[in-house]
């Protein structure tokens, strides 16, 4: 069987811990790893802008002796009917060795995964990030000496992050607040009912769901492709301010997948403050791409 990469609800706590292991080792020690993807070629399809993800995979690749080429979906005939997704990636079989695609049909994804043709690794979809997560977590467990005890806090909307977080939490079972307005909280109750567990508490106020909190974890408002602008109203008192920081632990760390909206749901003082490890989530976010790459092509 293709291993694929699609969602962290498809792993187990024994597979996660072998790719977070894995990126620990590269993350030691990286030569040790240079020609591990010697004469292997990623392929990538961005259907959406991308920074951290688009760096950390090719730089990833390259750094574990393998090659990358970015193609571009509609040059390629893969986002109209000149042929059938099933065609297109049977084609790329014939030259490259696995694919990540970032995008806003998840269930293409899925349907891509199915066919078990190549490995497929989701870049970020409109339902879930398992990429941003899994390193968020490498960043966890490099700044709590045990994740058993954290008290983690989602502040924010629902979106494809917090969808990762909760997959996430579900298998690691850390203590998790989930912090979202109120109007927003009664639309996607029945969603959130999935994952809920007696480790997770649903709240609607930053400030009593901060308190005494390891860790405090944000994200824009407004998702990529997000129509709905004037859901923003609801984030009225939802920005990380010092006074929220002030609240959680003394040990806290402020985490941000980025990009971030300075002002809107963090403050500038926060972003670039002592407690912010904003900057090694996104170097970790290779680390983790590295040891995905690495446990997708192993047979």
């Amino acid at each position: 069987m293709i291993k694929n990469f699609i969602d962290l609800s498809n792993f187990n706590k024994k597979q996660l811990d072998e790719i977070i292991s894995i990126a620990k080792k590269i993350k030691a020690k990286p030569q040790k790893f240079s020609s591990s993807c010697k004469n292997k070629t990623l392929g990538t399809i961005f259907q959406k802008q991308s920074l951290r993800t688009r760096l950390s995979f090719n730089v990833g690749m390259q750094k574990l002796g393998g090659n990358v080429i970015e193609l571009n979906s509609k040059d390629i005939g893969f986002d109209n009917k000149r042929e059938s997704d099933k065609d297109v990636l049977n084609v790329l079989a014939q030259y490259i060795d696995c694919i990540m695609i970032r995008n806003n049909d998840h269930k293409q994804l899925l349907n891509l995964a199915k066919e078990n043709i190549i490995p497929v690794i989701n870049g970020l979809t409109d339902y879930s990030h398992p990429c941003q997560i899994l390193g968020d977590f490498l960043t966890i467990q490099e700044n709590f000496k045990s994740y058993k005890k954290l008290k983690i806090t989602w502040i924010g909307d629902v979106n494809n992050v917090l969808i990762s977080l909760l997959h996430l939490q579900n298998i690691y079972l850390f203590n998790l607040n989930v912090v979202i307005p109120s109007k927003i909280l009664k639309l996607k109750r029945n969603l959130l009912k999935k994952y809920y567990n007696n480790k997770i508490n649903l709240l609607s106020d930053p400030k009593i769901g901060s308190k005494n909190s390891n860790c405090i974890m944000t994200d824009v408002w407004l998702s990529m492709g997000d129509k709905d602008k004037n859901k923003i109203k609801y984030f009225k008192n939802f920005t990380v301010t010092k006074e929220i920081i002030d609240i959680a632990s003394k040990d806290s760390i402020f985490m941000h997948c980025l990009p971030a909206k300075r002002g809107q749901e963090v403050t500038s003082e926060i972003l670039d403050g002592k407690n912010s490890v904003v900057l090694k989530q996104a170097k970790n976010r290779m680390y983790i791409q590295q040891a995905i790459l690495l446990y997708v092509l192993k047979k």
